[in-house]
């Protein structure tokens, strides 16, 4: 679904990922760790087209997406959520999710200004979508309520809704479990477990080390921006250098 190859990304004298490579499997669960300042989202934005690379190459589906803008992208199939929390507080929850599917409706300017009935087919198909996928997350409760009344756990799972609203065959996932308690953590994983088993390709960054470990079929570990360690949840968590770079070489 994914292969990076020697990628690299420098901002002046800044080596922010240097010459990582690695592949993400059709059908599973990824998941990138290491530090902060490990340089997990800087990869994140190169992957998802935020970033062009300095060197190197990424394939999406077989295709070059190195460099290739986020909507292009997302047309292709790769869709996304971020560290904090981009969600239209001044719209209502249904109409967040509905956002995310604007790519597939290709309704032209006059098509808006007659209000022609294709249109209105068009839209009233995409509503009865945004609130089955928000029942898919657990936040189908909120369907006629604005944004800003929901909490930030809810929100955060209006955010994979929206996400999925773009149909992506590869869904990147930047730290879902950030700023929740652990009851609303809970509920994140066992979300990322119902989207991976829906079919949807899952790379996720995260810190809470439970959820990686619980989730993940395969797991990237980066150092100052270099791959220093690869494989499954068994042989990261055994890694002598992932252990040092998490605790310190005394620990």
């Amino acid at each position: 679904m994914l292969e990076v190859r020697n990628l690299s990304k420098t901002f002046g004298g800044v080596k922010a990922v240097q010459d990582v490579s690695f592949t993400v499997r059709a059908g599973t669960i990824h998941a990138v760790i290491g530090p902060n300042g490990a340089g997990k989202t800087t990869l994140f934005n190169l992957i998802t087209g935020i970033y062009t690379p300095t060197s190197g190459e990424i394939l999406f589906d077989d295709a070059p997406a190195g460099g290739v803008s986020p909507d292009r992208l997302a047309r292709r199939g790769m869709s996304r959520t971020f560290q904090n929390l981009q969600v239209c507080m001044n719209m209502s929850a249904i109409e967040n999710v509905m956002v995310g599917a604007h790519l597939r409706l290709g309704s032209s300017l006059l098509a808006g200004l007659f209000r022609l009935p294709g249109l209105a087919r068009a839209d009233a198909e995409c509503r009865e979508e945004a609130a089955r996928l928000m029942d898919f997350v657990g936040v189908g409760q909120y369907r006629d309520a604005q944004a800003s009344q929901m909490s930030y756990g809810a929100l955060k799972r209006l955010e994979i809704a929206r996400a999925l609203a773009a149909k992506p065959k590869l869904l990147l996932l930047d730290e879902p479990a950030a700023g929740l308690n652990h009851t609303e953590t809970g509920e994140i994983e066992a979300l990322i477990r119902k989207v991976a088993d829906s079919g949807v390709t899952v790379v996720l960054v995260e810190h809470d080390m439970k959820l990686v470990m619980n989730l993940s079929d395969h797991i990237l570990v980066l150092d100052y921006g270099r791959k220093l360690a690869e494989g499954t949840a068994a042989e990261i968590r055994e890694n002598p250098d992932v252990i040092a770079a998490y605790l310190g070489a005394s620990a």
